[in-house]
């Protein structure tokens, strides 16, 4: 039975959780899953070093043996490998593990899990899967058959090239030229770029000598957008091929390789595994303060989160993406790039710890003024660079037009008309109705899931969609009502929620959907059911079961461990504030459908 008594213990179960796993400084770093597809580039980085050094063999061998040693434990029973230990098998990651067996020589000391693997990728289609999964893509297939390369396996011929000589030009014209790499890979543009024309030059004479004569300033340019950390994006799979693809063309002690490989030697777990990235702190951080109902922060948390939060805001151009400054990143450290995403969450949090603070209002104020100026012209919010749209992670998402458009009413709830505000919010429900999907749903950039048809995420999409028209009491507008009919709808029988209609329950997905539903009131049988499913999660401690949710760039898979603890926060507090249309008498039959009542229309 759903009890005041029984919401109220969870939510301070949940709650007590979540923040125990703060760091003493007061904020959350989380901990992102270990990857085989991280750990499969970083090994092949340190061969890729051995080959051209020898003697350099004892310095990175131990980091290699162990990271083989983790990848054939970690082999899936079909023979391939997944993004996460969670994750069923893709072509990319198993390619990757199957060069680095090849490469750093451990197909004779694991002949079964190299046998087992080969039958793997030979029945997904070899290479050509590879260049079918991507299509034009170049971002993530050009890499993993440069790896391929290196291990012997593909001719460098049967490569792409990549013009890496565009990285020559500046910055303001890289939206109109239409690369065929995502805009956050131009380190890959250019290392990798430089070790197909190192290998296999164009047989076309002036290709070649323009490629020629880009290679010292495109190096530069490169040497310029390294972090301090020497991760690219603090990301393991983009600073591992940047740095093999300069060390196989012999560029051994150039500071981009050497600071890579640092980098890489740094981040190793203690288990021999490498993460996806090193952590998303800034983005764990925001979401569990707005997670948290409040009162569980005395005045020194506040304080001390305030400070953290604002020193986090990037405050010059940044020299990788040319953003202006205004924007926070996912992470604190100097890999992280300014975004849409967490840009306003960061702003929410800001202001819902201290909305008054001078400072708070100063920072939410340039946040807000960035992602003005990062709208598009389609009316929504793309990642980092305005105007980029040739590949899909570079346009307008309804994911990021939706959080957006929560942080702009959280900082002007009223916008006069005919203000700059005012249109940008107008331009941005505008571009959330028109990619609504004829069923009610939206679908998110950032968040999939593996359970369903092509792997999308719609619930979390409509969540988040949702999120925005209840922050602007839209939710009676005939755009929401098809997304809760969605949302009803795809409830399963046992009261949770999957990424899809009839995908397992998680907990991340359930509460999402709570936490989006509980502001409907004919939903209520819905969210009763959902907030039962969640509180038997508490009370059996399986809330901290992660599910590999969130999709990393060129879709890589990852589950971050703090993920379900923050959405059951999140959904419990507003549960708890919605007690008393929840709590009844009669108890909650989770194998009971729910109701899906006709739309309302306004």
């Amino acid at each position: 039975m759903l009890t005041t008594e029984r919401l109220e213990r969870g939510y301070q179960t949940a709650a007590r959780a979540l923040l125990g796993e703060a760091v003493p400084a007061g904020h959350w770093e989380g901990e992102l899953s270990s990857s085989p597809l991280s750990t499969a580039t970083a090994i092949a980085a340190f061969q890729s070093m051995i080959n051209q050094q020898p003697h350099r063999s004892d310095e990175f061998r131990s980091l290699i043996d162990g990271g083989v040693d983790w990848l054939a434990k970690h082999q899936n029973p079909d023979g391939g490998w997944g993004d996460t230990v969670l994750s069923h098998s893709n072509i990319s990651t198993s390619m990757l593990a199957y060069a680095s067996f090849h490469m750093t020589g451990a197909a004779t000391s694991h002949p079964q899990v190299v046998e087992r693997a080969t039958a793997h990728v030979e029945a997904q289609g070899g290479f050509d899967a590879i260049r079918a999964r991507y299509g034009k893509d170049h971002t993530f297939s050009v890499p993993i058959l440069t790896q391929c390369a290196l291990a012997g396996l593909l001719p460098w011929n049967k490569i792409s090239p990549l013009p890496f000589e565009l990285g020559w030009l500046p910055h303001r014209f890289f939206q109109w030229i239409r690369l065929p790499v995502v805009s956050y890979a131009l380190p890959a543009l250019i290392a990798i770029g430089q070790a197909r024309h190192f290998h296999a030059p164009s047989w076309n004479p002036l290709i070649r000598w323009i490629r020629r004569a880009a290679v010292k300033p495109t190096l530069r340019r490169l040497t310029s957008i390294q972090p301090e950390s020497g991760g690219f994006l603090e990301a393991t799979p983009l600073t591992s091929f940047v740095t093999m693809s300069l060390v196989s063309m012999g560029l051994t002690d150039h500071p981009v390789a050497k600071q890579g490989l640092s980098f890489l030697v740094n981040s190793v777990r203690p288990d021999g595994s490498w993460p996806i990235d090193t952590n998303l702190a800034t983005w764990a951080t925001t979401l569990s303060i707005n997670a948290l109902a409040g009162e569980e922060l005395d005045d020194s948390m506040v304080d001390a989160l305030i400070t953290w939060l604002l020193s986090q805001q990037h405050r010059k151009v940044h020299r990788y993406t040319n953003a202006a400054p205004g924007g926070w990143a996912w992470t604190n450290l100097s890999g992280g790039v300014p975004d849409a995403d967490d840009t306003p969450g960061a702003i929410l949090a800001l202001l819902k710890l201290r909305p008054d603070c001078e400072r708070v209002r100063e920072a939410a104020s340039a946040g807000i003024g960035w992602l003005l100026d990062l709208q598009n012209s389609d009316g929504g919010w793309p990642t980092f660079c305005r105007g980029w749209g040739a590949l899909p992670f570079d346009r307008s998402t309804p994911d990021l037009t939706a959080h957006t458009l929560r942080a702009i009413r959280a900082w002007q709830p009223s916008p006069k008309p005919g203000s700059r505000i005012e249109r940008a919010v107008t331009a941005g429900f505008g571009f959330l109705a028109r990619t609504q999907r004829s069923d009610g749903a939206w679908l998110p950039l950032w968040f999939g899931n593996q359970f369903a048809t092509d792997e999308e995420n719609p619930t979390y999409g409509v969540s988040k969609g949702l999120a925005a028209y209840r922050d602007w009491d839209r939710l009676s507008d005939e755009v929401p009502q098809r997304a809760i009919q969605w949302l009803v709808s795809a409830q399963n029988q046992d009261g949770g929620w999957g990424g899809n209609l009839q995908t397992p329950s998680s907990v991340e997905e359930t509460a999402l959907a709570v936490e989006a539903l509980l502001s409907v009131p004919f939903a209520d049988k819905a969210c009763q059911r959902g907030v039962s499913w969640l509180l038997d999660r508490v009370s059996e401690d399986s809330f901290r079961q992660p599910a590999p949710i969130g999709l990393y760039f060129a879709k890589l898979w990852y589950f971050e461990r703090l993920y379900p603890m923050i959405f059951t926060v999140a959904a419990l507090a507003r549960a708890v504030e919605n007690a008393a249309r929840l709590v009844d008498s009669s108890p909650v039959d989770s194998n009971r459908p729910a109701d899906v009542r006709p739309a309302m229309t306004s």
